[in-house]
């Protein structure tokens, strides 16, 4: 391809099938990419005590609200379990003690005196509170007593549970009352029973079905009232280990949110140690041997001049030589670290840097659109996101043609290193990242620790766009 702006053409022509690489230090933010792009933020975001609290107190707040629920659920249900067996011990205490010593063999016939007998004692010591029904049975399924008249006399089939109840001696059960049976039609349909049925027996021996029913509303308050007594004293005590542990939350996230700024300071330095020892290799190669190779070649070309035609052949290639050796050393000590950064400005060294390139024969070009000055900090760490971009153009691209654009956008600088490659799979890149190539992972470190953002857009066949965005300040 020729001229960048066509390069750039064509990139936006497949902007559709490119895809965006990414791997932000702690977190990535999706952001509206042109042309249909998606596009992921490189960098790390600052360690938040208030955030990392309120992430604990909403995991404890969750954690204390499912064990008040199962505590309540568990405490109701052994409520409820607990009045049902209190219902079936008033019943067999009513049933054995109260009634059966007042029924006669005259029941059986349901004898007026008999009937009035039990009718007096069940009126006066069982129907009380909650009781609110009894009726007698003889094993045929007649009703022999009721408190509700009406039902006296009346035959009714017996359950298969209530007729092996009536068989045995000393069994007792309880259930909720079906009111749709036909022996429960003078009772309210809305109404909850809970039936309690045992056996008795007459002087003469004979069984008969004694059968009370209990209002389910004190089942229902006794579950309530264990739910109360115990899930919210449970509930109030997590309450209060939350509130003691928070002190403790906000603890470590302090220490958490030291520790990662310490990190962060330990890189910072890390980075200001790697610029010296740079700058002072850079000294070094430039003041040492750059200079004697400089003047072997000045010797050596002087000497080409005064010997014969073959002698002056080999010295003139040595001298040439030795003038490559001093090129390829210039352009490292660029590499290793820019002269001219801090003395001409990112312009130049920018300049400079698409020396590389372009000895590799890629076309290298460079816009500049800024009417802002960049302190020295900015500027070095746009001039290492461009080394690192044009670096991988180098080694990795085969493009023809690269593009420096170096612009403002309101109150932020931009620097897009724009190639027109075979591109790469964001995949392919991510794995190569987990191998130990981490030039971008670390450079987007860096760039989020000065507030910034970075940026990769890259496809198979579509080339390959870094963006860099740092505040002007």
């Amino acid at each position: 391809m020729g001229p960048v702006g066509e390069s750039t053409v064509a990139r936006e022509q497949a902007q559709s099938s490119r895809r965006v690489w990414s791997r932000p230090l702690r977190r990535s933010h999706p952001l509206r990419g042109a042309g249909g792009m998606n596009s992921v933020v490189l960098g790390a975001r600052p360690v938040s005590v208030s955030r990392l609290v309120y992430r604990f107190s909403l995991a404890g707040l969750l954690a204390m609200f499912l064990v008040a629920l199962g505590t309540g659920l568990v405490s109701r249900q052994v409520g409820t379990e607990q009045a049902v067996a209190d219902a079936r011990r008033v019943g067999y205490l009513t049933g054995k003690g109260i009634v059966e010593p007042a029924v006669t063999d005259g029941l059986l016939t349901r004898d007026p005196a008999a009937v009035a007998a039990v009718d007096a004692v069940i009126r006066r010591s069982v129907l009380l509170d909650s009781l609110l029904r009894v009726k007698i049975w003889r094993g045929d399924g007649t009703i022999v007593y009721s408190d509700e008249p009406r039902l006296m006399g009346q035959r009714f089939p017996l359950g298969e549970e209530e007729t092996d109840v009536l068989r045995s001696s000393g069994s007792i059960e309880a259930e909720v009352s079906d009111v749709r049976r036909p022996e429960n039609h003078f009772e309210s349909r809305s109404a909850k029973l809970l039936e309690v049925y045992l056996p008795i027996e007459t002087p003469n021996g004979t069984h008969l079905l004694y059968e009370t029913y209990f209002s389910y509303r004190g089942v229902t308050d006794a579950g309530r009232s264990a739910w109360v007594n115990f899930a919210l004293p449970t509930l109030g005590a997590l309450l209060l280990l939350e509130l003691i542990q928070i002190p403790l939350a906000v603890s470590l996230a302090r220490r958490v949110r030291d520790s990662h700024a310490e990190r962060e300071q330990l890189l910072r330095r890390a980075v200001e140690a790697s610029d010296t020892e740079r700058r002072r290799i850079a000294s070094d190669l430039h003041d040492g041997i750059v200079q004697d190779l400089t003047g072997v070649s000045f010797a050596l070309t002087a000497e080409a001049r005064k010997g014969t035609n073959h002698r002056r052949d080999v010295i003139a290639g040595s001298a040439g030589q030795v003038r490559d050796s001093i090129t390829s050393l210039r352009s490292l000590l660029v590499d290793i670290y820019p002269p001219n950064l801090q003395e001409e400005g990112l312009e130049s060294a920018l300049a400079d840097l698409l020396a590389k390139p372009r000895n590799r024969g890629v076309n290298g070009t460079l816009e500049v659109d800024l009417d802002a000055l960049l302190d020295p900090a900015t500027a070095s760490l746009l001039y290492r996101a461009a080394q690192e971009a044009i670096r991988n153009v180098v080694r990795h691209s085969a493009a023809s043609t690269v593009r420096i654009h170096l612009g403002r956008e309101g109150d932020r600088v931009t620097l897009t290193i724009d190639d027109d490659g075979r591109g790469f799979d964001p995949q392919e890149l991510a794995a190569a990242t987990d191998d130990g190539h981490v030039g971008l992972r670390l450079l987007a470190g860096l760039i989020a620790d000065a507030s910034g953002e970075m940026e990769v857009y890259s496809g198979p066949g579509a080339g390959t766009a870094v963006t860099v965005s740092l505040p002007l300040s």
